[in-house]
C-alpha cells in the first residue's frame, strides 16, 4: 500500500444493508469504500481496485466467503492483502474453516462500530509495513544490479583514461560513495568505536560485491578482503580502483576520536592474494 493515498477498502456482502451498515461505520475514516454484492463480483473488484484490505462476508450464495478467501490467498498476486471474515456464525469449527482458509481476522455479527474501525486500521497497518518491505526490498534490487553493471564497467572505462583524469573520476566517486555512507549508517549524527568503524568497512565492500572481514589487533585493526569488489581481473587491470577502497575506509575513519590512518598492505589489485588494510592509530 502506497502510504501517500487513501487505503482502498472493498466491502463484500451479498445484503445490501450490511454494506450501507459498514460504510455508515467507516464514513468518518479516511477510506475509499468498494461494494461487491457477491464472491465473484469481488474478485472482479480485486483485480481492478487492488484493495489493501477485503471485508468478506461468509455466508453468500454460489461462492461463500471461505472460498473467495482461499482464492484470494493462493493468488501470488493477492495473498497478502488482508482478509477481515464478518461471520453470524461463531462455531470453533467455522473458525477453523476461515483460517485454513487464509482469513487474517474474523468479526462476528451484528457488527460492532468501534471493533470494525480498531481491526480495520491494525490489519491496514501491517499491509503499510508489508508494502514498504517490498519496495525497500525492490529498491535494493535495483541497487544491487546497478552496482553490479557499474562494477563491471568502470574498470574498461578507466583504463583508457589520463592518470590525472582517472584521480578526478576516484575523488568524485569516493565523494558520492562517501554522502551514501555517512547517510546510511548517519555517521554525522555519532562518534564511532574502531570496531564498528572497521565493521563498516567491511559491510560496504561486502555490499558492493566483495568479501570483506575485521580482524583486531593491538593497534587498530585489519579489513581483509579475499574477493574483490571490483572484480579480481577487471582490479588487476586497473589497481587504481584500489585507490576508491582506501579513500571510501578513509571517510570512514574520519568519524573516529582522535588521528587515525589507513595503510595497504597489500590488494588483489596488485596481483596480492587478499586485500588487507590496516587501520592504525597516528
Amino acid at each position: 500500500m502506497d502510504i501517500k493515498r487513501t487505503p482502498k477498502v472493498l466491502i463484500v456482502d451479498d445484503m445490501p444493508q450490511n454494506v450501507e451498515l459498514m460504510e455508515a461505520f467507516l464514513a468518518t475514516e479516511p477510506y475509499e469504500l468498494i461494494r461487491a454484492c457477491d464472491g465473484k463480483e469481488a474478485l472482479q473488484q480485486v483485480k481492478y481496485e487492488n484493495p489493501d484490505i477485503v471485508l468478506l462476508d461468509v455466508m453468500m450464495p454460489v461462492m461463500d466467503g471461505f472460498e473467495v478467501c482461499r482464492i484470494l490467498k493462493n493468488d501470488i498476486n493477492t495473498q497478502f492483502i488482508p482478509v477481515l471474515m464478518l461471520t453470524a456464525l461463531s462455531e470453533l469449527n467455522d473458525r477453523i474453516k476461515g483460517i485454513d482458509a487464509g482469513a487474517d481476522d474474523f468479526l462476528t455479527k451484528p457488527i460492532n462500530s468501534m471493533e470494525l474501525k480498531t481491526r480495520v486500521k491494525s490489519l491496514l497497518r501491517v499491509k503499510c509495513l508489508h508494502d514498504r518491505l517490498v519496495m525497500e526490498k525492490n529498491a535494493l534490487a535495483i541497487q544491487n544490479k546497478v552496482r553490479s553493471i557499474l562494477t563491471a564497467i568502470l574498470p574498461t572505462l578507466l583504463q583508457s583514461l589520463h592518470p590525472e583524469q582517472k584521480k578526478i573520476i576516484i575523488n568524485q566517486m569516493t565523494g558520492m560513495v562517501e554522502k551514501t555512507v555517512l547517510e546510511m549508517y548517519q555517521l554525522d549524527e555519532k562518534e564511532l568505536t574502531l570496531s564498528e568503524a572497521g565493521k563498516i568497512c567491511a559491510d560496504i565492500m561486502n555490499q558492493l560485491g566483495g568479501s570483506f572481514v575485521v580482524r583486531e589487533i593491538e593497534e587498530g585493526c585489519r579489513v581483509i578482503g579475499t574477493s574483490c569488489p571490483w572484480g579480481t581481473e577487471d582490479a588487476r587491470r586497473n589497481p587504481i580502483l584500489c585507490t576508491l577502497t582506501r579513500k571510501i575506509f578513509s571517510s570512514v575513519i574520519s568519524k573516529l576520536p582522535g588521528k587515525w590512518g589507513v595503510d595497504t598492505v597489500s590488494t588483489i589489485g596488485n596481483r596480492d592474494e587478499c586485500c588487507d588494510f590496516r587501520i592504525k592509530r597516528l
